[in-house]
């Protein structure tokens, strides 16, 4: 196969015309999302790119060509994959014979330029490249070494890991977006050594990533730069029991739990659950997702509705600052519900030496007022991460590791209804309409709580081949899923069944599960919605997503107008290509074995591509046709 780059033209002449369309990969062994575009610029940077695009279509048999990507080919399939480092590592004579061979093509790239100057100027590039790739090997093998003697004078060896598997399983998080192979992934056995790995990475120059279990989709757990180490917590593992005790500035007992970052964050629920208690912090990853990643990310969840969201709950956290300090953050006076109805939230910041036990200066209070931690009518503030400069809390990891927290457990109400809402037809403004008709009563009600809501959309409800309730054939265009909770079981029967009724007001179908085995089949659904992905069979982006209630139906529809606009705009850049292809002389056919041309045959082509021109330009204009008439009624 020719490569098809552009080089000039090699010293044997054979007469082979340059192919008219680049092909879409040319660099062997990139089996990644990188294009050869992006490849090209990571080795030899965007001004040879543009030199590369200068040089299209202009050499003719492609050798020269095929030599440049196998050597950009040959390191980036090293860089990408550490199993391969670790073998080149461990046999350094076969990696003196792979750099060799890299030097040897470029000198044949160099003597096939004939005095070109772009040429010369590539080659010139990928030289200094490949001389900084021979050099890249043996300068990690001596920071390993460097690395693996300071980290041992902290943690045992075994949770020192530089091999192939740990860094393949640490290159990305549930977003799947891959940028750079950490260099190391820690795993340490005890909260205490995580401020003394931070010190020791800080002197070796590293950069950190905190990690739990995850399941993030913002990329937070991504590595961006090949000096990484990745504190994997999930063996801090430590989880109390129920502790009743005066938390400062709260006059009666508070039900509270302790559990170390890398408890999954449904043993917490479990724990609370035995104990006939709630633990608020309910996001849909419980399964698999951390408390540190819960308090990094300020998880929600179901229950937030009524509860809040992890920073609702939080007695106190510890966490390891950027300069290997501990820092305590504790809140006071904790109104024991939802954050923002407190008209001031204050917080003790307590920072500590190295030892943890050693005070740093005094204890600093924080006070934020109650409605800067959300915006008004959400559960969350997405697009602040500052929060108030509240440390630890919706940063990503940014500002510290989070190593231990405590948060409050909320007394179980004695009766509990799951009800479940089908709502069909094609129009979604009367179902956003009943979910907030359904809160507003609910809210309105005395001694009866909303403790859980959540909504599945059209596209979920496909993506998890949900098995309809009502006896109709065709699937929901939503469905509501709330527990109704309280101490007085007929007020509860009570508000269920008029949440019913107002569902069927809406052209909607209500369900109500007592027994926990129905209410647990309940809401099975919502904890299988990551299945969209199969849904989709594409890759599929997560985002954290709040909004207004009342504005729902109006973000679904935008949502859809976009799918609808891309996609459309999509299918015209298709015919556009389509139509520039057909315009040319197709030097494809020519390639077809025995064949010889006619001036019949080229006659049948010529009206075929008449009849393909005319059919793509009516489309064309049909679909323009929707696009300009998208805002119209």
């Amino acid at each position: 196969m020719q490569a098809n780059l552009n080089f000039p033209p090699d010293t044997a002449n054979t007469g082979v015309e340059p192919s008219a369309s680049p092909r879409i990969r040319e660099i062997p062994y990139n089996y990644t999302s990188f294009s050869d575009r992006e490849i090209v610029i990571r080795f030899l940077g965007e001004g040879m790119w543009n030199v590369l695009n200068e040089l299209r279509g202009r050499r003719r048999t492609g050798r020269s060509a095929r030599m440049l990507f196998e050597v950009l080919g040959d390191m980036w399939v090293i860089t990408r994959n550490p199993f391969i480092q670790d073998d080149l590592m461990e046999n350094p004579k076969r990696w003196d014979s792979l750099t060799h061979a890299l030097h040897h093509r470029l000198d044949q790239i160099k003597e096939r330029a004939n005095g070109n100057d772009a040429a010369l100027k590539l080659e010139a590039a990928a030289r200094v490249a490949v001389r900084k790739f021979q050099d890249w090997l043996p300068e990690q093998k001596e920071l390993r070494k460097r690395a693996l003697k300071r980290f041992t004078k902290v943690m045992r060896h075994d949770n020192i890991c530089f091999d192939g598997t740990a860094r393949v399983s640490h290159v990305t998080d549930a977003s799947d977006w891959r940028v750079e192979l950490p260099f190391v992934v820690l795993t340490p056995d005890t909260e205490e050594e995580i401020v003394h790995l931070v010190r020791a990475c800080i002197e070796l120059g590293l950069t950190i990533i905190p990690r739990g279990g995850g399941t993030g989709y913002t990329g937070s757990a991504v590595p961006l730069h090949a000096d990484t180490a990745v504190i994997n917590t999930e063996k801090l593992e430590g989880l109390g029991g129920v502790e009743y005790k005066l938390l400062p500035g709260v006059t009666q007992e508070v039900a509270t739990v302790r559990a170390e970052a890398g408890v999954v964050t449904r043993r917490v629920a479990d724990i609370a659950e035995f104990n006939k208690l709630i633990f608020a912090v309910d996001p849909t990853s419980q399964d698999a997702s951390c408390i540190g990643g819960n308090i990094a990310m300020n998880a929600g969840g179901k229950k937030a509705v009524r509860w809040g969201t992890t920073l609702d709950n939080l007695v106190s956290w510890r966490m390891v600052t950027p300069d290997a300090q501990w820092l305590d953050v504790e809140r006071l006076c904790h109104n024991l519900g939802k954050i923002h109805e407190q008209e001031t939230v204050t917080f003790r910041l307590t920072r500590y030496a190295v030892d943890g036990k050693t005070p740093i200066g005094e204890p600093t209070m924080l006070k934020i007022p109650g409605k800067e931690l959300r915006k008004p009518g959400l559960g969350k503030d997405v697009t602040s991460k500052y929060l108030g400069g509240l440390p630890g809390v919706q940063k990503e990891g940014c500002d510290g590791i989070i190593t231990s927290a405590v948060f409050v457990l909320h007394r179980k109400p004695k009766f509990l209804r799951t009800v479940c809402l089908e709502f069909f037809g094609d129009d979604m403004s009367p179902a956003v309409a009943a979910i907030v008709d359904v809160k507003k009563y609910i809210d309105a009600q005395a001694g009866v709580d909303l403790t859980g809501l959540e909504h599945l959309d059209e596209r979920y409800v496909e993506a998890v081949n949900y098995s309809t309730k009502a006896p109709r054939r065709e699937r929901p265009k939503m469905v509501l899923l709330a527990d109704i909770a309280g101490d007085d079981e007929n007020a509860v029967g009570r508000v269920s069944s008029y949440v019913v009724q107002l569902a069927n007001q809406k052209n909607g179908e209500g369900f109500v599960a007592i027994s926990p085995e129905a209410r647990a089949r309940f809401w099975a659904d919502r904890a299988r919605t990551a299945a969209i992905a199969k849904h989709t069979n594409a890759f599929k982006i997560n985002e954290d997503v709040v909004i207004p209630l009342d504005k729902l139906a109006d973000y679904s529809n935008y949502i859809e107008r976009i799918n609808i606009e891309q996609s459309t705009r999509n299918k015209l850049r298709i015919i556009d290509a389509v139509l520039d292809y057909l315009a040319t002389d197709m030097p494809e056919l020519r390639k077809v074995e025995d064949y010889q041309p006619s001036a019949e045959g080229d006659a049948i082509i010529e009206s075929k591509k008449r009849e393909a021109r005319t059919l793509l330009e009516t489309v064309r204009r049909r679909w323009n046709t929707v696009l300009d008439s998208m805002d119209t009624d």
